[in-house]
């Protein structure tokens, strides 16, 4: 009890710390994750040599894949700036999307939310992004702002991602029936919510002056338009669309064939000719190369950057290309290094919390299951003791406690679904106390406050660094909405599980 009170008393003064500004998240991260360790170092629980096989070998390349499709997504963004792609792209974009920042932002909102019904991962999230931001700033949404609205489409499509659902499906063992209807109650809850928060944003930095009308007119034509589309993804996502989606798959090869080929000839002419340094119409389809091989082809995220990178070579070639792709690499790492040495950090934290990953060092050492056999990380079952103390007993102690509780969810802290969450959510049910559905309530309510605010997703580490501003101001501009979906997803769940 005393080892539980001690790593809760790391994450609040860790947390506050970063909230205050008084340590930023560089350097805070990697001192959690050493406090935690140091923790249960002296406690006896670990050995020296586990510390650092555990927290810092294996931290440190938990997540090399999103480090690798950083730095790719750094060099390609670097090629669209060095080649004037994006510069025109944002000049094309104020112009399709015309001069309304409201409707834009709900238009980027509803295309964000449906995308990541069926993708995940921060390769999407920057191929994306690389698309919408430039728009959004084009029309005069303020960068915060314009955070804010990508993170709120992310966690609405997250909450419909069948790829979530297997989580809490294999994690607490409930029907996927049960798991899709309380995410589609929640995805509906927060519709009407992030509307409010454009509304908002845009009004409170003086991007729109609207009446009441208006207001409601946008949020009923949003909500409806969200509700239709979510109705047709329940009603087809059963159906057997493999024969179609194969004819889809060779339409887009031959295209794409095509385009390569037509690329190639149109580059060699234009070297010739003396334009190469024209900017052509296919030059704008690089930041979604990456994007369509991931959804039409399933090919994997690095592979896909890779194959971009190449491409944005190709489109752009011209007498000086070689000097291009040598600065295009070296200053891509450098934009994205920062952001780098966070996501090492997170890592590391991660370690810490749920003992090491299935592959890297340390591995073979500990389980981080504590209905399996073998030596369980320390953490999780030192933190056992604690959460018996912390079961609600009553609708009232469920859903105002942890509706009190869900900044936790913050900083890795110990309700965030890929911080400790999933191991509260096992010892939560091995007291036998409380019911996998209502756990099940707490873990995706909480999941909204991480998934759109906690500063140390590698999303909004990346959308800061992109967007130029701090990671922190983007928790405290969407903490309150965010907050505001939790707690009424927890009332639901009471209602419904508890």
């Amino acid at each position: 009890m005393i080892v539980a009170a001690l790593i809760l008393l790391l994450f609040v003064a860790a947390a506050s710390l970063m909230f205050l500004r008084k340590l930023p998240a560089i350097v805070a991260l990697p001192l959690l994750a050493l406090g935690i360790g140091v923790v249960e170092l002296v406690a006896g629980h670990l050995s020296l040599n586990e510390f650092f096989m555990v927290i810092v070998a294996n931290g440190a390349e938990r997540l090399v894949e999103p480090i690798i499709i950083i730095i790719f997504g750094g060099t390609i963004s670097v090629v669209l700036q060095k080649s004037g792609v994006a510069e025109n792209l944002v000049k094309i974009g104020a112009e399709l999307a015309g001069s309304s920042p409201l409707a834009v932002s709900l238009v980027v909102l509803a295309v964000v939310g449906l995308l990541f019904t069926t993708i995940t991962g921060l390769g999407a999230v920057i191929m994306i992004a690389t698309v919408v931001l430039p728009i959004l700033a084009s029309v005069g949404v303020r960068e915060e702002v314009a955070g804010g609205i990508l993170l709120f489409g992310i966690s609405l499509g997250g909450l419909l991602n069948v790829n979530n659902w297997a989580v809490y499906k294999t994690v607490l063992t409930i029907g996927p029936t049960t798991i899709s209807s309380y995410a589609l109650i929640l995805f509906l809850v927060q519709i009407p919510i992030a509307v409010i928060f454009i509304i908002a944003e845009l009004w409170r930095t003086r991007s729109i002056r609207l009446g009441w009308s208006k207001i409601l007119k946008f949020t009923a034509f949003v909500a409806g338009a969200a509700l239709f589309c979510i109705l047709g993804y329940f009603m087809l996502r059963d159906l057997n669309f493999a024969p179609i989606w194969r004819v889809i798959q060779e339409v887009v090869a031959l295209i794409g064939l095509a385009l390569l080929l037509f690329v190639s000839y149109d580059r060699i002419s234009a070297i010739r000719n003396g334009t190469a340094k024209d900017v052509k119409w296919y030059s704008y389809l690089i930041p979604l190369v990456p994007l369509v091989l991931i959804l039409v082809f399933n090919v994997e995220y690095i592979a896909a950057f890779l194959l971009g990178f190449l491409y944005s070579i190709l489109v752009t070639l011209k007498p000086g290309s070689v000097q291009l792709t040598t600065r295009s690499l070296i200053e891509g790492v450098e934009d994205v290094a920062p952001v780098i040495v966070i996501i090492i950090e997170i890592g590391m934290l991660l370690s810490s919390i749920l003992g090491p990953s299935s592959s890297g060092p340390g591995s073979g050492l500990f389980t981080n299951s504590l209905a399996g056999h073998g030596h369980i990380w320390p953490v999780l079952t030192d933190m056992r003791p604690f959460f018996r103390l912390v079961i609600p007993h009553s609708f009232w102690e469920y859903t105002l406690g942890f509706g009190i509780l869900a900044p936790l969810a913050l900083y890795r802290g110990p309700m965030n679904v890929w911080g400790l969450g999933y191991g509260v959510a096992g010892i939560l049910l091995s007291t036998g106390q409380l019911g996998a559905t209502a756990i099940m309530g707490i873990l995706m309510s909480m999941s909204i406050v991480q998934g759109i605010s906690d500063p140390t997703n590698t999303q909004n580490v990346w959308l800061a660094n992109e967007l130029r501003v701090d990671v922190n101001g983007l928790m405290w501009r969407t903490l309150p909405y965010a907050w505001a979906t939790a707690v009424i997803g927890l009332v639901i769940a009471g209602l419904r599980f508890f």
